[in-house]
């Protein structure tokens, strides 16, 4: 053995169910200690409730995750670090449905497994639930009652009694819940770790499950202390990766991305080993406890400046477990995985709720190459950390992001890369514009081009408002990575335009030109988002120059020009073509309850600002409701221009989707 020191696996998460079908998480013989540091049972209406709507809002066909519970075994004992109040709930919600065996008694005792260091009414009103239930009341002192307890349980009850709930359908769902316990290194200060976990004031989520249990596959101290620095580097997702590498003089930093800052992290692993032995020459007996416990840190409020030496900070458009999700279809993609029954390796969704089941999924049933992922998967551990820096070191590059300038609060898109002020130990980070060109182009062509994809990119982001369905992030991700990240490396990010346009128009394809002629046209409010936003991005593409103000925001209400429903009296209805193509936009909510019922010319007039500031499509609209033929705007606009408009939109469209 090398002078490197083998980790136990003794700390690896237990995955627990909280029912199996037949025995509870507290008929397993294991016995939990709340210790006296932590806080009374506290819980009430709003926490309980929500406990069991999440179990209800469970899928049959896959497990949940409903929280972790930190543990340190003393004395053959579980010691509850951190989740006493979720592990209580369940302790009377179990009882509450009667499931719980012998009372909830630990093996061979007559104690409950769940009891309360030095806190005589919680033991006595933990011991005497089942009587609480049936209201037995000979058999209990109500003085002795501990209130908090006894009002948890009544909320749980009552709201199991209620006619509406489905007990049976809900103890069914129970068999899909899992909590994960994981136990403190040996040594551990447990006061300490009680501190940064109150500060933290949440449990930790399932990112933080999912690091530990992927670290658990590591061999060697070097390897853990190297896959935590890049996880916790990646978990922050303000700023840019590179500045969340924090060490003296830099010097992570620069071995990581080179002295510049900049460049595309190695995919060798080898090069991590002499990165970090480098780095660091010792670990810390009990480091383990960092793995649960950093916090992300952010040095200043402030990411750095831009080229006008302004400051400014970035906001990333997901959260991490998200990108962890991308990140997983990236390696799916680049290691070829595939399922070794033939079935899907994950699903299309990226579901947050699911991270730990993604994952799980794919270590256990993933092939790669002509090996399976289960039986090496400290490999796979090892090959998704660098993936996961370099798409990380991608996504900051070419994926927009929130730019807040001088410390202001109205954000705007943004497409840059970091760079380099100063020499040695005086080097400051500035932002410039990406640059996408190719290696044949000068780099003053850039500025156009990564216009336009801040543009194309943002109107993506604008049409899907949901990060579960953020997949044209994943493809864009594929892209960039795809044959060792040639395009990034040989100068072909010209393309990278095209292929964020190739998105905009397949999903064009499928959600709008797809659907039969004579429905095409007229799907009313359903017409989806992208078609506006694509359309809009057309129309500024045209030109730029003209409509430099414009931007894409969240106009998440499609409206009709001509209304559904004329205010009563002023003016006719449109029977049969109100729901036409030309006679919608796109608006934002907050605008539509004032906008719906007014006629185009009162629209025109009413909004004049909103509109000149709006979708270009409206613009459009507005500026054909005019008087014109003898008529008067709002009946010119129904009987002619309507028309008129919708051809020259659909002509875009078709043009740009390359239909006839």
């Amino acid at each position: 053995m090398s002078g490197d020191e083998k980790l136990s696996q003794e700390n690896k998460p237990a995955e627990l169910h909280i029912f199996d079908g037949d025995r509870t998480i507290f008929d397993l013989g294991d016995e939990y200690v709340i210790p006296l540091y932590q806080r009374a049972f506290a819980w009430g209406d709003k926490q309980l409730l929500q406990l069991i709507e999440d179990i209800c809002d469970v899928a049959e066909d896959t497990k949940y995750y409903i929280g972790s519970l930190i543990v340190s075994k003393q004395s053959g004992k579980f010691e509850v670090v951190d989740g006493q109040q979720r592990l209580t709930s369940l302790y009377l919600l179990l009882h509450c449905l009667e499931l719980v065996k012998n009372h909830g008694e630990s093996v061979d005792k007559k104690t409950p497994a769940l009891t309360f260091a030095c806190r005589e009414k919680s033991n006595y009103t933990i011991a005497k639930v089942r009587d609480l239930l049936c209201e037995k009341r000979s058999n209990f002192d109500l003085d002795r009652i501990e209130p908090n307890i006894l009002r948890g349980l009544s909320i749980l009850q009552r709201k199991i009694n209620s006619p509406d709930f489905d007990k049976n359908a809900f103890i069914k769902k129970l068999a899909t819940v899992i909590i994960y316990r994981i136990e403190v290194p040996k040594n551990t200060d447990l006061n300490r770790y009680f501190e940064i976990m109150n500060t933290r004031g949440e449990q930790l989520e399932q990112h933080d499950i999912l690091k530990a249990t992927l670290m658990s596959n590591l061999e060697y101290e070097w390897e853990k202390e190297l896959f935590a620095k890049v996880w916790e580097a990646c978990s922050d997702m303000t700023g840019y990766v590179q500045m969340h590498f924090i060490s003296n003089n830099n010097e992570l930093r620069d071995a990581i991305f080179g002295l510049e800052w900049n460049h595309l992290p190695s995919n060798k692993w080898e090069d991590y080993k002499n990165i970090i032995k480098k780095e660091t020459e010792s670990v810390q007996t009990g480091h383990d406890i960092k793995v649960l416990t950093d916090i992300n840190f952010k040095v200043t409020e402030e990411d750095g400046f831009n080229e006008n030496k302004e400051p400014v900070r970035f906001e990333s458009i997901i959260e991490f477990p998200f990108f962890l999700l991308h990140t997983l279809k990236v390696y799916i993609n680049i290691y070829k995985v595939s399922h070794k029954n033939g079935l899907k390796i994950v699903d299309d969704l990226l579901d947050d709720k699911k991270l730990i089941d993604a994952f799980d999924r794919v270590m256990t049933y993933g092939v790669q190459g002509d090996q399976y992922i289960e039986k090496n998967k400290k490999l796979f551990v090892r090959n998704f950390m660098m993936c996961l820096l370099r798409t990380r070191y991608l996504f900051d590059n070419y994926i927009i992001k929130r730019e807040f300038i001088k410390g202001s609060t109205e954000g705007e898109w943004s497409l840059k890369k970091l760079e380099v002020s100063g020499k040695n130990n005086n080097r400051k980070p500035y932002y410039r514009n990406s640059i996408i060109i190719s290696s044949k182009q000068k780099e003053s062509t850039n500025v156009p081009l990564t216009k336009s994809n801040i543009m194309i990119q943002s109107a993506l982001r604008v049409s899907y408002t949901s990060p579960k369905v953020m997949h044209w992030i994943t493809e864009l991700l594929y892209w960039l990575s795809e044959s060792d990240c040639e395009h990034y490396k040989n100068g072909g990010i010209a393309e990278f335009n095209i292929q964020a346009e190739n998105i905009a128009i397949n999903a064009v394809k499928n959600s709008f030109f797809s659907v039969p002629e004579k429905d095409r046209y007229a799907l009313g409010v359903n017409t989806p988002h992208i078609v506006f936003n694509y359309l809009d991005y057309l129309l500024w593409k045209e030109d730029c120059n003209y409509y430099k103000d414009f931007c894409f925001e969240f106009r998440n209400s499609v409206e009709h020009w001509y209304p559904q429903h004329p205010s009563e009296g002023t003016f006719d209805k449109w029977e049969d073509g109100v729901d036409r193509f030309g006679n919608l936009c796109i608006i934002q909510r907050n605008v539509n309850s004032r906008f719906s019922n007014m006629s185009p010319e009162a629209k025109k007039s009413t909004f004049e600002n909103m509109i000149s500031k709006g979708s270009l499509k409206l613009r459009k609209m507005s500026d054909l409701t005019i008087n014109k033929d003898r008529l008067a705007a709002s009946y010119y606009w129904k009987e002619k221009a309507c028309e008129v408009h919708e051809e020259e939109m659909i002509k875009k469209l078709k043009l740009a989707c390359h239909l006839n």
